[in-house]
């Protein structure tokens, strides 16, 4: 099996260590992981604002960086939701335009092999206990794009459960956007801190002393507020519980 970390962009600038956390977890498993350097933005600021043209070479990019894998395995629902969702509308669109199948067939090889880090733990490897530790209690917020457009349901959650030493506590009003949704925060800044505001009461509620996700978009704007609000919980991500163990704990 021949497995390549989708790092994206937003964990490769900010998040490095899930990208890291990711690998490690994969290994422990037996999984040979590999990096293609080539691999940039998969396009969805672009797409989402409209300029749908303009992330027509992405695709391209992407579909090149990550051919000949079995598995493009990525710690980020968002990005695996714009690959699945928006590759194959702009192939159709582009074919439709009389521009030629490039683009639709780089999206027909490349959509089926994309996987979210839970979907292929689960699913593909057939795992939920990933022989983690993390003695701490954990609420788990769903992002958007895991939620509905991925479906991820449980999955996280069983992951979650199986770690040693985490006492999982449901987070009221889970279901609820956090109010990020990329270009989103920008353009209805108001609105998005009120939709924030709303999931870190909600979060603060439960006590838990971390509030996980497998979105780094959404924990970089949920974060960003607890810490403005010198709050006790932090914003963790999924991957970086599952790579804790006790022998190197993430402190």
């Amino acid at each position: 099996m021949r497995v390549a970390l989708f790092a994206t962009c937003v964990n490769d600038a900010l998040y490095p260590s899930t990208a890291i956390a990711t690998v490690k977890v994969l290994e422990r498993l037996g999984v040979e992981v590999d990096f293609p350097a080539a691999q940039t933005c998969c396009g969805q600021p672009q797409y989402n604002t409209g300029y749908r043209r303009e992330s027509e070479p992405l695709v391209r990019r992407t579909a090149r960086a990550f051919d000949g894998y079995d598995h493009v395995v990525t710690p980020s629902g968002s990005c695996v939701a714009m690959v699945r969702d928006n590759y194959p509308r702009i192939g159709a669109r582009a074919a439709a335009e009389g521009r030629g199948r490039e683009l639709a067939d780089a999206a027909a090889s490349l959509v089926p092999r994309v996987v979210e880090l839970t979907e292929f733990l689960v699913d593909v490897l057939g795992v939920t206990d990933v022989g983690a530790y993390f003695p701490h209690t954990v609420t788990y917020h769903p992002s958007c794009h895991g939620l509905r457009m991925l479906g991820l349901g449980d999955r996280p959650r069983r992951l979650l459960r199986a770690v040693e030493g985490l006492e999982l506590v449901e987070l009221p009003g889970a279901e609820e956007c956090c109010g990020f949704g990329g270009t989103f925060a920008v353009k209805n800044a108001d609105v998005s801190a009120a939709m924030g505001d709303d999931k870190i009461r909600n979060a603060l509620s439960t006590s838990a002393d971390v509030l996980c996700g497998a979105d780094n978009s959404c924990l970089m704007h949920i974060g960003g507020m607890l810490r403005r609000r010198d709050a006790p919980q932090r914003a963790l991500h999924l991957a970086e519980i599952l790579a804790s163990t006790e022998e190197e704990p993430l402190r």
